[in-house]
C-alpha cells in the first residue's frame, strides 16, 4: 500500500516556475515507477512525465519536453516535477501516481498505475 500526497501547486504568471512534490508513505516507494498526470477542465487526463524506480529512465509528453523535469529522491520517498516556462495551457489539477512495474518494457510509463494522490491545482495566468 502506498499513499501519495502532492504539494506545491498554486497560481503563477505565464513564464514562471513551480515545483510540485509528491510525498509517498510506505517502505517500498523505491520499487515503484512514478508518474505525474494532469487534468484540465473539459479535457482528458494526460500523462505529463514519468520516472523509473531508480530514476534511470524518464518519459515526457511532448507538451512537457524542454520545460518540465521529473526527479525522485528515494531516501525521502518523494518525487518532484519542476515546471519552468509555464503557459496558461498548463493550468490543470496535477496528480502523482505510483506503478509497481515488474518488467520494464518499451512502454513502461503507460501503466496502469496502482496508486494515486488527491491532486494539486496549478493555475497559470496570462
Amino acid at each position: 500500500q502506498v499513499q501519495l500526497v502532492e504539494s506545491g501547486g498554486g497560481l503563477v504568471q505565464a513564464g514562471g516556475s513551480l515545483r510540485l512534490s509528491c510525498a509517498a508513505s510506505g517502505r517500498t516507494f523505491s520499487s515503484y515507477a512514478m508518474g505525474w498526470f494532469r487534468r484540465a477542465p473539459g479535457k482528458e487526463r494526460e500523462l505529463v512525465a514519468a520516472i523509473s524506480w531508480s530514476g534511470g529512465m524518464t518519459y515526457y509528453a511532448d507538451s512537457a519536453k524542454g520545460r518540465f523535469t521529473i526527479s525522485r529522491d528515494n531516501a525521502k520517498n518523494t518525487v518532484y516535477l519542476q515546471m519552468n516556462s509555464l503557459k496558461p495551457e498548463d493550468t490543470a489539477v496535477y496528480y502523482c501516481a505510483a506503478d509497481l512495474i515488474k518488467l520494464y518494457g518499451s512502454s513502461w510509463y503507460e501503466g496502469p498505475y496502482d496508486y494515486w494522490g488527491q491532486g494539486t491545482q496549478v493555475t497559470v495566468s496570462s
